[in-house]
């Protein structure tokens, strides 16, 4: 984890997910890469594709603090900004940005805001092809990282976010494996003789002690579930796959939008 970004702009928790993405730079010896993309709130500008003198003004004051932030802290940093603020523009730059970096921070979108497209988070996790920590727009988080939780259900997208989380996980305090799955997915007199799996045992061949449990039972959806336990584990962060149009919990439709909805801790997701 060498090469991280962080999107920038002008709203009230733009500082607050510069510090986390400064703390993580940090703890990993990596350079900082600052991203500045919002939509143009001048129309005949956003049309014209170029940016407006407030966009201008906005992008400026985003790099300052991006500067000052950075220096103070001794990371190494660079800066990026998009040429322009037109919705479908920011969409696909932020996403195809993301790209060149080991993670992506980025913070929840605000209900009604009108900063970035409400579906910029979405769908840059769906097709950057990085992992991607999310940001609450309400909370404080001295720490992220140090009490992980872990959603797995042995899917493609958790497999994946597990791997692209493990330099976070070999430095956490503790690792807790909730397990998503139904008992009659991992019961082996189900599909004949099966190699045990266990993730908990790969985890510890590389390195990281996890504790495991098991999120069972339909009463309510599995990422209501999900949501409840990570704060009784008193959870910094979340580590989980996601998905498209599927998810997790029929209940609540796609568990990935679901979850960026109503999170509470900071969020790490995978594709």
């Amino acid at each position: 984890m060498k090469d991280i970004l962080v999107h920038m702009d002008d709203g009230d928790r733009c500082a607050t997910r510069l510090d986390i993405a400064i703390g993580l730079a940090k703890q990993h010896g990596a350079r900082l890469t600052g991203l500045f993309a919002r939509n143009e709130s001048h129309k005949p500008s956003a049309v014209a594709h170029q940016a407006s003198e407030s966009l201008t003004t906005i992008r400026d004051a985003a790099s300052a603090l991006f500067a000052e932030r950075v220096k103070a802290a001794g990371v190494n940093g660079r800066w990026w900004q998009l040429a322009h603020g037109e919705p479908s523009h920011v969409l696909s730059e932020t996403m195809f940005c993301a790209r060149y970096a080991d993670l992506v921070v980025m913070g929840q979108i605000v209900p009604k805001a009108k900063q970035v497209p409400e579906d910029l988070v979405e769908h840059t996790i769906l097709n950057c092809g990085r992992p991607v920590l999310v940001i609450p727009h309400t909370g404080s988080f001295p720490t992220v990282g140090e009490r992980i939780a872990v959603a797995w259900n042995a899917g493609k997208e958790a497999v994946r976010a597990l791997n692209d989380a493990k330099p976070l996980m070999a430095a956490a305090k503790s690792v807790t494996v909730l397990s998503m799955h139904g008992q009659q997915e991992t019961n082996p007199s189900a599909m004949g003789e099966v190699p045990r799996v266990d993730i908990l045992d790969h985890l510890a061949t590389c390195g990281i002690k996890a504790e495991g449990e098991r999120l069972a039972g339909e009463a309510i959806g599995k990422m209501d579930m999900l949501l409840s336990r990570l704060c009784d584990l008193g959870a910094d962060l979340v580590v989980m796959g996601a998905h498209g149009q599927y998810g997790l919990s029929l209940k609540r439709g796609s568990g990935t939008r679901y979850v960026l909805s109503h999170m509470t801790v900071p969020v790490l997701m995978s594709n």
